[in-house]
């Protein structure tokens, strides 16, 4: 089990992730209410451009209202390419009267834990 946590300005962002035999199920929550918006499954396959390469196809359930596919969808198929095994991820961030700065501070530290952090993940 894997767990990484980001502060932001304003909450605090939580990634947690189990490995399920060769495949990984990745919880992501934080704000003031966390909750379930969105849930992602990402499998990996080889790249129609180089089949060297391996890229994802995701599928995605959003329950209505909800803006968490973002989050959910970039750790979802970055655990996907790392592992080359199928990943999901679920969860939910919610902060009252978000702003477009906070949530581009949000979207960079999924990122960063995407593009750069990706230990946490096992």
């Amino acid at each position: 089990m894997g767990k990484a946590r980001k502060r932001l300005s304003f909450a605090e962002l939580t990634v947690e992730s189990i490995q399920i035999g060769e495949e990984c199920c990745i919880c992501v929550s934080g704000g003031g209410r966390p909750h379930i918006g969105c849930v992602v499954l990402a499998a990996p396959r080889p790249s129609l451009r180089d089949p060297e390469a391996v890229s994802v196809t995701s599928s995605v359930l959003n329950v209505t209202g909800h803006k968490d596919e973002y989050l959910c969808r970039q750790l979802a198929e970055a655990a996907a390419k790392k592992k080359n095994s199928v990943a999901v991820c679920t969860g939910g961030f919610h902060a009252d009267g978000i702003t477009e700065e906070q949530i581009r501070e949000l979207m960079d530290a999924v990122r960063q834990l995407t593009e750069e952090e990706l230990e946490w993940l096992m």
